[in-house]
């Protein structure tokens, strides 16, 4: 499940007094339920450096987004960052590094740089021939012999 990683599924174990050995399908339907219960009030029960979303200015509180709320919370982000015009939000617009990777040698999309370059040139350099070349008189194909 997106948001509930292999530390966070051990605390919740743990909370929920369910041996973290157990599969899931195992487990009867009302342990299954607190653990449900144990996941969503997560933000309160750990360390705030442990939630997936630790600064929320708006509300003033640490929640953990967890399944496709994370998904939409991720993206909502991105998309304000972008409303802003923040660093961030205009390197998420041109797709390129966010994060103060290096960019010159990784991290390239698109064409590749050389060959590109290489076959431009010698398309170039045909298509001058074709033009400096006369254009020779069109003469007929000759008739197919029957047998």
């Amino acid at each position: 499940m997106r948001g509930v990683g292999l530390r966070l599924a051990e605390v919740a174990c743990r909370l929920a007094n369910v041996s973290g050995a157990e599969m899931i399908g195992n487990l009867p339907e009302p342990t299954v339920e607190g653990i449900e219960v144990t996941l969503t009030q997560m933000s309160t029960q750990v360390p705030r450096w442990m939630v997936n979303h630790p600064r929320e200015p708006m509300m003033g509180e640490s929640p953990h987004y967890i399944g496709p709320d994370l998904e939409t919370r991720r993206r909502d982000d991105v998309n304000q960052m972008k409303m802003i015009r923040s660093y961030r939000g205009v390197r998420h617009e041109r797709g390129q590094k966010v994060r103060g990777q290096r960019t010159r040698s990784n991290g390239r999309t698109g064409m590749a740089a050389g060959v590109i370059k290489k076959t431009a040139k010698e398309a170039a350099a045909a298509a001058s021939k074709e033009e400096s070349a006369p254009a020779a008189p069109a003469t007929p194909a000759p008739a197919a012999k029957k047998e």
